[in-house]
This record gives structure tokens, sequence and C-alpha cells, in this order.
């Protein structure tokens, strides 16, 4: 990030398109006791400035294309339904309706209290583990600007690929 900002100079702008724990800010879950950080956390630091806006997505359900293990093939999952008391849980309970959260309207609410368990589907994802696992104890209005609950997804893949698992996307495992 820093490396493209000063190639692009001091009026560029950025957008990474990355998965929830890496740019919802770490220190509004439990990756901060662990002393984790990650590049949301970061970006706020170091660009604040600059306006920098953390958006996350959650859904409460539907199919997503993920692996089962890193290096694993690609596939079609199922989605359970939110484990009751997550934000996915509460979301849906407010209606099914997908929803655009401004975070800036949660700062002075119930929810800065308690950490809530907030589904993390990545790049590797195994619904077995829904019941225990899957779950990042979150303050969401800390973690994110903003966030983009879809109550039912439709898993996608790169469109240059089919998640066949023989063929090996072009940035894979770095990115551009």
């Amino acid at each position: 990030m820093e490396r493209l900002l000063k190639f692009h100079g001091d009026d560029s702008k950025i957008i990474i398109w990355e998965h929830n724990t890496h740019i919802g800010d770490a220190r509004a879950t439990d990756m901060a006791d662990e002393g984790m950080y990650n590049i949301g956390e970061l970006a706020r630091l170091h660009h604040h400035e600059k306006g920098v806006v953390l958006v996350g997505f959650g859904s409460y359900s539907g199919t997503v294309v993920a692996g089962r293990s890193w290096g694993a093939k690609m596939q079609f999952m199922n989605v359970p339904a939110a484990r009751k008391g997550s934000w996915e849980y509460l979301l849906h309970r407010a209606g099914v309706q997908n929803k655009l959260l401004l975070m800036d309207d949660f700062m002075n609410d119930v929810f800065m209290e308690n950490h809530i368990g907030h589904r993390a589907i990545g790049v590797v994802y195994n619904p077995e583990y829904e019941k225990y696992g899957n779950y990042v104890p979150s303050i969401l209005p800390m973690r994110y600007d903003a966030f983009i609950y879809i109550d039912e997804t439709n898993g996608v893949h790169p469109l240059h690929i089919a998640p066949d698992g023989h063929q090996v996307p072009e940035t894979y495992p770095f990115g551009v």
C-alpha cells in the first residue's frame, strides 16, 4: 500500500478489496488480545487524515466458493443460517432485506459495549465449523465505517476460471 501511494503521489487514492479479517480494524476484535494487527488497522493508523473508509460484508445464509483448507480445490459450499446471537443473525432478525449500515449511526449505541460474533468466510471456509468456529468477536461500529449485509448470498467465481481446482488464478498466492 505504501509503495503504491508513494509511486502515484500525494493526491492518489487506493481501494483495497480484502477479506473482513484483513480489512476490518483488528483493534475491534479479539485479534488485538493476541497482539495481531491487519491492514485495516494500519490504514487507519497511518492514513486516517486522508479519509480511510473500511467496509465489511456479512450474510445470513446462502452459498460461497471457497476451499476447505489452504491449497484445496475451490468448490461451491452451502453457508448455513448464521449462529444465534451473531451480527448476521441479528441483522436477519431485523428483516430479510439487504442492508447498508453506516457505523456513525451506531457509535453511541449498546453495540459499542459488547463483542458480538461476526462470521468469517474467506478463501478457506468449512461449514462444519459453524457451531464453534468461523466467528470473530467484534465491535462492528469500531471495526468498519460501513457494513454491507446481504441476507442470502450466491457464490461466484473469477470470470477467467471455473472452480474446478485445476486452474490457478493468475495472481495466486501473492496478488497484485
